[in-house]
């Protein structure tokens, strides 16, 4: 497996979605609140998450599903470090940081981040069935 094509998707990832979440506290939050902004950010970016694993299938060269497996858990494991590392950088409490990922709570990140970890898998299939 080619691990810094790997690490450089994700590190698209991680600008794309900050990117949204940045668009998300400009226009969304304003406009819908806090909590809802922050599920339809979850969708978007689960969206966004797949767009771009389906635009760099091919080179990233995940040929058999433990190595697409394998992609998306350490993508899984760096955003999760990046999430906790820059929500406490930012100040925000871990109570908060967790309930994003709370569903009794409205948090839906679980989920997005349920995406993150399958993205190059179920893209992957698709890779096989179409020959490239």
């Amino acid at each position: 497996m080619r691990w810094r094509r790997v690490l450089a998707v994700w590190g698209l990832i991680v600008a794309v979605e900050t990117l949204q979440g940045v668009l998300r506290q400009l226009w969304l939050v304003p406009w819908l609140g806090e909590l809802p902004a922050r599920q339809l950010g979850v969708v978007s970016g689960a969206l966004l998450i797949l767009l771009l694993t389906w635009a760099t299938r091919r080179w990233l060269r995940l040929r058999t599903p433990a190595q697409q497996l394998q992609a998306g858990a350490l993508w899984l494991l760096l955003m999760l470090l990046f999430e906790f590392g820059l929500g406490t950088l930012l100040g925000y409490p871990p109570e908060r940081l967790l309930a994003d990922y709370d569903p009794r709570a409205g948090g839906y990140l679980g989920l997005g981040m349920l995406v993150l970890l399958l993205a190059p898998w179920l893209l992957g299939r698709g890779r096989r069935r179409d020959g490239n």
